[in-house]
């Protein structure tokens, strides 16, 4: 029996029963990774996160046959699938409609932005609307734990340009299943993520402290009687495989590639992000979520209320800027043989009202739409599922699912059947209580 073996059967008898490691008992964790690693250990998801909400009427589901105050002032355009029609100012995602599908019917029932955002995210309806953390792990952090020792590579199962997406978090899988983080811009000249370089001198030394550390595992083992160590030593361990990986350090390197592709992405924070979670999740890595709610200092957010900003003015300044950043990452995608294991989506919390007012102050200030769960619209691309679809629809005025209804966990289903989870699989609370993944959801079976 190998030094590790003796390891990994004495943390097994030690962490049996009761005691948990973040939320997943040990057997479950290992059983649960094992059942991932059988099935699209080489899937990967990068999730475009729309903070705030974005219009579906102003977006994917154009309603210009509504009375003028649903339909607002863009008109739609068509696209290169029939009946496909969106905004006048995605141009560019028109050329590629046979390379994603929109979901136009899915709904639920929270309008807060972070309760909206645990909601579509855990597949669990939160304790409360307004808590600015998930009551449950959201499917960014549950794909990361899971796909943790399934992907073969050095690079970060999960990381994101933020620690947490608002109404998001680990819940009670503990801090080892929050992502690394990379905060700076990749646009700007002096861009650089911390923590994923070190000299050719030091690594040997890097390796040595690694084999150190793990002579005082048996120890700590003993000590550790409510996983706080586990994160620890699990931490630790990123560290190490970060700082003594070039690989690592080579896909977040973007001077690797060429200017055309730069220039094609867009050189602003958003646009090198996305180039920077594609090349990511080629080297490895299962999740990349990308917060793109706050795109520029001038349009914060997609939260178009009338008193805070002008709907129309901020569709026309944010658009463009989305357009041209998943226009680009799906072009990638395809062409560099990605989209049967990579999926891309793009979507927030809710969509917002269908109708246009003058926003929520006492003196009316601009046109708005405000929070509205019951019609949003999703768009996915890749994945080896079909492309070029429109999957169900709203009423005539956008206010609900009309045919098809969905839920979010249908949605979620589908994510986690791609990536090889089992929704329908047990993980463990802090008091050791066996949680569903997911409580509910089919698979949609459009793009199976």
């Amino acid at each position: 029996m190998t030094h590790t073996e003796t390891q990994l059967g004495r943390r097994t008898l030690l962490k049996a029963g009761s005691l948990l490691l973040g939320g997943i008992g040990l057997a479950d964790l290992y059983r649960l990774r094992a059942a991932a690693s059988k099935q699209g250990n080489d899937t990967a998801v990068i999730l475009l996160w729309l903070e705030g909400g974005p219009s579906h009427m102003e977006t994917y589901d154009m309603k210009p046959d509504a009375p003028v105050e649903y339909r607002g002032d863009f008109t739609s355009i068509s696209t290169t699938v029939t009946g496909m029609d969106i905004c006048e100012h995605l141009p560019l995602q028109s050329k590629l409609a046979d390379k994603f599908t929109l979901i136009r019917s899915v709904s639920h029932k929270i309008t807060d932005h972070p309760g909206g955002a645990a909601r579509f995210l855990s597949g669990y309806v939160p304790k409360n609307i307004s808590k600015l953390t998930s009551d449950y792990p959201t499917f960014d952090t549950i794909v990361g734990k899971l796909r943790g020792d399934t992907t073969g590579s050095s690079v970060p199962r999960f990381i994101s340009n933020k620690a947490a997406l608002k109404g998001g978090g680990p819940a009670y899988l503990g801090p080892t299943a929050q992502p690394f983080v990379f905060d700076s811009a990749p646009h700007l000249p002096d861009y650089n993520v911390r923590d994923v370089r070190v000299s050719d001198d030091i690594r040997p030394r890097i390796t040595d402290r690694r084999y150190l550390l793990s002579q005082f595992d048996r120890i700590r083992r003993d000590i550790d009687a409510n996983g706080s160590l586990h994160a620890m030593d699990e931490f630790q361990t990123r560290a190490v495989d970060l700082l003594s990986s070039s690989s690592t350090a080579n896909a977040f390197d973007l001077s690797q590639e060429s200017q055309a592709t730069r220039d094609r992405y867009g050189d602003h924070r958003m646009g090198q992000s996305a180039l920077l979670a594609r090349r990511l999740v080629e080297a490895g890595c299962s999740m990349v979520s990308l917060d793109f709610g706050r795109a520029t200092k001038a349009v914060p957010t997609w939260d178009d209320h009338g008193d805070a900003q002008h709907i129309f003015k901020s569709m026309t300044a944010r658009l463009p800027m989305y357009d041209q950043v998943i226009s680009a990452l799906i072009t990638d995608i395809f062409e560099r043989g990605l989209d049967k294991r990579v999926l891309v989506i793009a979507t927030g919390e809710f969509g917002r009202t269908p109708k246009v007012n003058m926003g929520r102050a006492a003196q009316p200030i601009a046109p708005g739409r405000d929070h509205w769960a019951d019609a949003m619209s999703i768009l996915v691309s890749g994945g080896g599922m079909p492309m070029g679809q429109v999957i169900g629809a709203t009423n005539s005025r956008g206010e609900h699912p009309a045919d098809r209804p969905l839920d979010p966990n249908d949605f979620l289903a589908t994510v986690y059947r791609f990536l090889g989870i089992d929704p329908t699989q047990n993980l463990h609370d802090q008091r050791g209580r066996p949680i569903p993944i997911l409580p509910h959801g089919d698979p949609i079976s459009e793009l199976l």
